[in-house]
């Protein structure tokens, strides 16, 4: 008998019991979760993310592509990475000057490497969601909108509906029924990419976006 064949025998052997209960977490979450509206649920995702050098926007559905052209002429952005036949998008599209240049994701990364990490300015994608406990945004990475997209360019500027902000991680993942359909990668963004040396000087832009704008926006008629 091999060594293998010993061990996996060994294994094998082996009594398992009963698996050990596992705890309520939902009835947790329930009697420790913070009672708040989604007005104030904003107001902390807010300050978390302005104390992480975030810069934040408030509009609407009917404002918030001018409001995103104006900060991208502002910060003198010449091209701006957008998801391939996606809502905003083609909003994006149908109102940018000719000065601005919009570069679609829509090749594999093989063939535009140096031009993604070399020639893009900023690029734009939507949130999931947000958490207002830890201050982060929920980004659900697509075929449209691939990981890249939020981890390359040295402007990342982030669309979120104020609606989808939630209490907690355990709250986002329940009504959005994650268990159902996870991605492949799921990410929590708390600020502009940043590290620090040994003397703890913070520097930002070190492994990956050096700046994140984030345009909040509300429902038309809404108060968030």
């Amino acid at each position: 008998m091999s060594a293998r064949d010993n061990i996996l025998r060994r294994l094998s052997s082996v009594n398992v019991g009963a698996l050990p209960k596992l705890p309520d977490e939902a009835k947790w979450f329930v009697t420790h979760r913070r009672t708040e509206d989604n007005a104030q649920r904003v107001v902390r995702l807010r300050a978390a993310l302005e104390a992480a050098h975030a810069e934040l926007y408030d509009v609407t559905e009917a404002d918030w592509v001018s409001v995103l052209l104006g900060v991208v002429a502002k910060k003198g952005i010449r091209q701006l990475l957008i998801g391939k036949d996606t809502l905003h998008g083609i909003e994006v599209t149908a109102k940018a000057p000719d000065s601005l240049e919009l570069v679609n994701y829509e090749q594999p990364i093989d063939t535009w490497r140096d031009l993604l990490f070399d020639g893009i300015d900023a690029g734009l994608t939507v949130a999931k969601g947000a958490i207002a406990e830890t201050g982060s945004l929920i980004l659900w990475p697509t075929p449209a909108e691939p990981r890249l997209m939020s981890l390359v360019p040295g402007i990342h500027f982030v669309l979120l509906d104020v609606h989808t902000i939630y209490a907690d991680l355990h709250d986002a993942m329940v009504s959005q029924a994650w268990s159902t359909r996870m991605p492949t990668n799921a990410l929590l963004v708390c600020g502009p990419s940043k590290t620090a040396d040994i003397q703890q000087t913070l520097a930002y832009g070190a492994h990956g976006p050096k700046e994140l704008v984030v345009l909040m926006r509300r429902s038309s008629g809404s108060l968030t």
